[in-house]
Order: C-alpha cells, then sequence, then structure tokens
C-alpha cells in the first residue's frame, strides 16, 4: 500500500496529526502535496537513484519531502538538527545530495552553507534564510499530479557520530519499481504489532532518526493516523495519548525514564487505556525503567532491536520479556549468531560481536573499508554490538565493542553500570566512559546529570559510589564521579559518547564539573 492509494480511497482520513497544535493533513493532502515535491525534484533535474537531504524538524513538510523523493526513486538523507554547519556539510557532500531542504528555524547553520556547496540546490521551508530559495514557492509553482516516471525510492541514514565521523547506510534502490509495491517493514508492522488502517500512531522523537522516519512512513503506508509531537515532552506526550486516543506509540528508554520523574500524580491522571502497543528501541533499557514502565501500562510493551543498516532483527513482547528480562528477543529478520572477533561462531551463552544472516545488505557509503569489517568469512554482518544468546534463542546485548572499557585488562562494558544508576531517584541522565589511567590504562568515570544541579556535590558522589557499590562488582564501581548540567545526548536517546572521551583524553584536558 501507498499514501496515494489511500488519499484516492480514503481521502478525507487524517494522515498527519501534529500533536501540541492539532493541525491535520489528510491522505488527500499528502497526496497532492508529495506529488507537488515530485515535480519540482524532477524539474531541477532530479532522476531516478540521485540524492537529497533534508535538514528539517519536525513539521507537516517533512512528509511531504520524504514521500515526494519516495516516488520519485531518490534516496533521502535526513540530517539532525543538533548538527553544526561543518557537520551538516560532510554529510551534504559525502552522500552527494544535489538539492537540500532546510527549515528557516536552523538559519544560522544553514545560512552558512550558502555559497559553499558548488551547485547542490538550497530551499528553505519556513521562512527566509540567506542564500537559500523557498521552498513554499518553488512547490506552490509545480502540478499536483504524480510525475510520468514514478519509481520507488529507498532512505539513506547517517550513523549518529556517537564513536566517531557519521556514516551513511545505503541500501539498493527495490527491485520492484512500484512506489506501492511490497515493503517488509510494513509486512513486519502488521504481522507483529497489528498496525494498520485503524492504528492512530504517536511519534514522540526526531524524524531524522531512522525509527520515528521508518515506522511513521510505514503506518501512513497501511493507512493508519500519525500523530507528530515537534519536540518532545512527557507531559505533552501522555496528554497525546489521552486527547487523540493513540493506540500504538514509538518511544526510546529516555523517554520512559523522563515520564517516570514525573509526579504520581501527573502520571495517574492520564487516560491511557487506548494504547495497545508501545514499541521502543535504539537504545537498551534497563531492567528496573521497564519493570516500572509495564506496572504502569500493562503488557503494551514491545522492544525491538535493529541497525540502520536493516541487516536483521529480533522483537520480544512484555509476556516474554518478564520471562526473560533484559532480553531484545528472538530474531524475527534473519538469523542471529554470536561470534568471536575472528569470526568464529560462540556458543550459547558466550558473549561476543552480535552478527546476522540472510538478513538486509548494506554498504556504508564511500567507506569500503567499513563495509569489509561488518562482514565475516560466511557473508554475515554485524553492526558492532556485543551480546549472548541463551539457550532459548533469546538475545541479550552487553553493549557496543567502541564503548568497552579495559581497565587492569578487564573488559568492563558501561551499560550495566549506566542502567544501575540511572535508576537513583536523584539522577536525570549518565553517562559511563574510560578515562586514560597511568595504572590501570583506564578507569570507569560516571558522568552524571543530577535532577537538581544544586546536589552535585562530593556527598552526593560518595552516595552514588556507595549506590553502585551495593549491586556491582568493586572493579565495576566507578572511580570518579562528576556531574554535568546536561549531557551531549541525541533527541533519539543516544549518546555522544566521543565527546565526553574527547574531554578526558587530552582533547580540551579537562574534567566536566
Amino acid at each position: 500500500m501507498h499514501p496515494s492509494v489511500h488519499g484516492r480511497e480514503t481521502p478525507d482520513k487524517p494522515a498527519l496529526i501534529v500533536a501540541e497544535t492539532g493541525e491535520t493533513i489528510s491522505f488527500a493532502d499528502l497526496d497532492r502535496r508529495s506529488n507537488r515535491a515530485a515535480q519540482l525534484f524532477r524539474a531541477k533535474g532530479l532522476k531516478a537513484g540521485d540524492t537529497i537531504a533534508l535538514f528539517v524538524e519536525n513539521v507537516p513538510e517533512f512528509y511531504d519531502i520524504v514521500w515526494g523523493a519516495q516516488r520519485s526513486g531518490l534516496f533521502f538523507v535526513c540530517i539532525s538538527t543538533k548538527l553544526t554547519t561543518p557537520e551538516v556539510d560532510y554529510i551534504v557532500r559525502d552522500s552527494g545530495a544535489k538539492l537540500v531542504v532546510a527549515s528557516a528555524g536552523l538559519a544560522p547553520v544553514a545560512a552558512q552553507l550558502a555559497g559553499t556547496l558548488g551547485d547542490t540546490l538550497l530551499f528553505a521551508l519556513g521562512g527566509d534564510v540567506p542564500g537559500w530559495a523557498s521552498w513554499e514557492e518553488a512547490v506552490a509553482a509545480m502540478p499536483d499530479t504524480p510525475i510520468a516516471d514514478e519509481r520507488s525510492g529507498a532512505d539513506m541514514l547517517y550513523s549518529s557520530g556517537t564513536t566517531g565521523r557519521p556514516k551513511g547506510v545505503r541500501v539498493a534502490l527495490p527491485d520492484d519499481p512500484n512506489i506501492a509495491g511490497p515493503n517488509i517493514l510494513a509486512m513486519l508492522a502488521s504481522g507483529l504489532y497489528g498496525i494498520g488502517p485503524d492504528t492512530i500512531y504517536l511519534s514522540p522523537a526526531p524524524l531524522y532518526h531512522a525509527a520515528p522516519l521508518r515506522w511513521s512512513m510505514t503506518v501512513q503506508r497501511l493507512g493508519g493516523t500519525v500523530v507528530m509531537m515537534r519536540h518532545f515532552d512527557p507531559v505533552t506526550a501522555l496528554e497525546a495519548i489521552e486527547r487523540y486516543k493513540v493506540t500504538a506509540s514509538q518511544w526510546v528508554p529516555t523517554h520512559f525514564v523522563r515520564m517516570l520523574k514525573l509526579s504520581e500524580a501527573e502520571r495517574a491522571r492520564h487516560d491511557l487505556s487506548t494504547l495497545k502497543t508501545a514499541i521502543h528501541a535504539a537504545a537498551p533499557c534497563p531492567i528496573p525503567v521497564k519493570e516500572a514502565m509495564i506496572a504502569w501500562w500493562g503488557p503494551v510493551l514491545y522492544e525491538y532491536y535493529a541497525g540502520s543498516e536493516g541487516n536483521g532483527l529480533t522483537t520480544i513482547d512484555s509476556t516474554q520479556w518478564l520471562g526473560h528480562k533484559g532480553s531484545v528477543g528472538k530474531a524475527a529478520y534473519g538469523v542471529a549468531h554470536i561470534c568471536s572477533e575472528d569470526g568464529t561462531e560462540l556458543g550459547v551463552g558466550e558473549e561476543g560481536l552480535v552478527y546476522f544472516e540472510g538478513g538486509g545488505q548494506f554498504e556504508y557509503h564511500n567507506d569500503p573499508g567499513k563495509t569489509a569489517e561488518a562482514r565475516n568469512a560466511q557473508g554475515w554482518t554485524t553492526i558492532g554490538d556485543i551480546g549472548r544468546i541463551d539457550e532459548e534463542g533469546y538475545l541479550y546485548l552487553t553493549d557496543r565493542k567502541s564503548f568497552m572499557i579495559i581497565s587492569g585488562g578487564v573488559n568492563i562494558y558501561p551499560q550495566e553500570i549506566e542502567n544501575r544508576l540511572i535508576t537513583h531517584p536523584r539522577v536525570a541522565d549518565v553517562a559511563v566512559i574510560g578515562a586514560p589511567d597511568p595504572e590501570m590504562g583506564e578507569r570507569v568515570v560516571a558522568v552524571v546529570q543530577p535532577v537538581d544541579m544544586a546536589e552535585a556535590t562530593p556527598e552526593f558522589a560518595a552516595e552514588l559510589t556507595a549506590w553502585c557499590r551495593a549491586e556491582l562488582s568493586g572493579v565495576k564501581t566507578p572511580r570518579q564521579i562528576d556531574f554535568t548540567e546536561e549531557l551531549p545526548r541525541h533527541a533519539t536517546g543516544k549518546l555522544y559518547k566521543r565527546l565526553l572521551r574527547d574531554r578526558y583524553w587530552g582533547v580540551d584536558g579537562g574534567r566536566i564539573v
């Protein structure tokens, strides 16, 4: 299915509702608006297989652009709105984008790109940006009928750059050029989660990230309604579930943590009874946090593990998880394997790199070396996560290989320590990294964002050390606890740990206080 089909069959049905304002775009509207975008792409000389980029906030026009690209056979690159001018410049150049659309709200960054990107076409959305043409004026001059050579396109998303420079994940365009042709995610969404025409789906995260983009487009492909939040706020999210009678939703663990920090009275005053499916992914969820969410919302939580690379997928529902706490489920797309550094498959319960066999194929754009590193001799692929598989086939993630701390020859994974610290009632966020140590090689450092910065004291650090030591071994207990007003966390929930590591490994030569 496809929004264009629903635009003909159920033209007045909402394809999109803006949670904060109630602004509604019907399927007929979305069809016309995406047609104009596709017509503009062709008018500017873009052909199937070319690339565009979006540097756009969560606004309704985001869907006009991506669906216009999808029905034009284009690759569409969605760029994080948190990036700096040099970072955006790098992604535009690396992706080979021939056209870029940027929000006027991002003008301080976008304006600096004008004149530096050669022949790249630049369009501003929602206001003026010096050196950029008006997107609204350009599409208004286009017909709202389909282009003559429609062909199915695909997203090309970049890694969040949490451990290094972001890399584009590029997959081949679908074999079937039909824009309404079969789609693996649509089949999984309907089969696993019952998503379909009756779904009202809350999307609280930035659309430039893989999960919100792909799942919300899938909901629209299946004829459901997307309720898009412009910015996440825990109270606004709960109000949206109640107001729009949301049936399905997509979250990351930091959303859960922030909602659980609300008062009991605030949590209790919202009617969440329509919510039947709450999907979460993108980052590991601490066991106590997920236990608390299931106790609050009921057994409606569904977790999956996958990457932007689309090389495999595991899934688990609430009942399965309660019997296998900490697991991210069994493989639903591809076959999961655990392998050693040299590619040898390991046994039940042994920790190693997570590989998938028979899933989707991908390459890292302009980086054949990284592409080759992601494959072993059998052709299985990995995105660098460490985990183990139990005797029933359930996968448990330990951490990312790149985040591992080696202290005194002992491998330490920060995730377990972070999961303990985040459950402290006065901790808002936390990151654990390895810092240089002349004796041990690395020492475990916890960088904590307290709920109240006034509590950033040596006494609170000592309390947190004792909190860790109550459940963790001595080698895992942080040797140093520093405080910060805000962690460099990606809006999708991932931490830019490389930025923290740089501060401790001599890039700026100082601690965070």
